[in-house]
């Protein structure tokens, strides 16, 4: 126990040293009275999420926290006006066994918190994850659905506890991507790309469960979780379009709308037709984009015609830097997929202006 206080007192002085100087305190983010968008607490300015997926909150091999480059980061976000990270907490580092919070990654969580405060960046909290095919917790998936749920509630509960009183969290997101069933032989996960998976299944002991119910049943645990501990942030699902619960069946239990869209060569009217399709009468953000396989001017477009429709957007962070990225762009030296992330950051830095208009609409 005494190693565990030293290890907070520890990581909080190097954090501190790092940041310096606090920008003034933030305030809580909530859903504007029109429902359409989000406003801050006190002051009730539109407040619009505009920021990326960031992964380097994660440990590095040697188990530590790069706290210096996520500082750095930090403020890179800062400089290109982006107020929001989207984190995502994996379950093998955050949970030792079904009922067994990990102290030293609350620890740093509750550090990454102040850090995030003090720079000026919100975090989307996006749990649940075991995105790493080789570094998954067999305990974790051995489990059946009930006992994986109440697994699932205890993560909750530890990181609502955790963030509860921080005004750095913009929302927990609860699960990345789920699909409400499954079979056995199915197992936990689906969406593979290279050595990840970012589709979690809920149930894979459907029974006579429809897909819904399943979903429904899940989503008001998980929030209930939550809200032992923190009844102020807002709370919502990363899905995708026509695949996993509909909006229509998750909308009553959370605060806003997230969806991942990434359009497709010449079809930003279909994208925006996805868009549209989330309407539920609650705010929506587009939690996930990034010209994936769209080039810039789609996507740039898709961005632009999207206002009015989603109240908020988040991209993708480079492994790199944008000077980075600029430099091996110089040499002659930069990949297909370095090249994909200048591109854009430097139209994340173009549009961003337009996209932080709360107010602008374009039909």
């Amino acid at each position: 126990m005494i190693g565990y206080w030293f290890l907070v007192v520890l990581v909080s002085a190097v954090v501190s040293l790092l940041v310096g100087c606090s920008t003034p305190r933030m305030e809580f983010v909530r859903v504007a009275p029109d429902n359409k968008g989000f406003i801050l607490s006190s002051s009730k300015k539109p407040f619009v999420p505009w920021g990326h997926n960031y992964a380097v909150n994660e440990p590095e091999e040697s188990g530590k926290m790069n706290w210096r480059r996520i500082s750095r980061d930090f403020d890179d976000f800062r400089k290109m006006r982006a107020n929001v990270a989207r984190i995502h907490l994996q379950v093998p580092y955050y949970m030792d066994g079904p009922d067994k919070p990990n102290h030293r990654a609350l620890a740093e969580l509750s550090q990454l918190l102040k850090l995030a405060e003090q720079k000026g960046v919100r975090l989307d909290v996006t749990g649940l994850a075991s995105y790493h095919i080789r570094h998954r917790a067999s305990w974790y998936d051995a489990l059946p659905d009930k006992e994986r749920w109440a697994a699932q509630a205890c993560f909750w509960e530890a990181v609502s506890g955790t963030c509860a009183k921080s005004p750095a969290v913009f929302c927990y997101d609860l699960m990345n991507e789920p699909v409400a069933g499954g079979k056995r032989q199915d197992g936990w996960y689906a969406g593979r790309m290279g050595d990840y998976e970012f589709v979690q299944r809920l149930s894979l002991d459907q029974g006579d469960r429809s897909q819904s119910e399943i979903a429904k049943e899940w989503t008001h645990i998980m929030v209930s979780a939550i809200h032992k501990h923190d009844q102020v942030h807002l709370i919502t699902i990363g899905m995708l379009p026509a695949w996993g619960p509909a909006p229509q069946v998750l909308g009553p239990e959370l605060d806003f709308i997230a969806i991942h869209i990434y359009p497709n060569p010449g079809k930003v009217s279909e994208a925006l037709k996805n868009l549209r399709q989330f309407d539920v009468g609650k705010p929506i953000v587009v939690e996930e984009t990034f010209p994936l396989s769209c080039g810039v001017s789609d996507e740039r477009d898709f961005l632009l015609r999207s206002r009015g429709i989603a109240a908020g957007w988040i991209g993708q962070y480079p492994n790199e830097t944008p000077e980075q990225l600029l430099a091996l762009e110089r040499s002659g030296r930069i990949t297909i997929g370095q090249a994909a992330y200048l591109s854009w950051i430097q139209l994340f830095r173009e549009v961003g202006p337009q996209m932080l208009r709360a107010s602008e609409s374009v039909k």
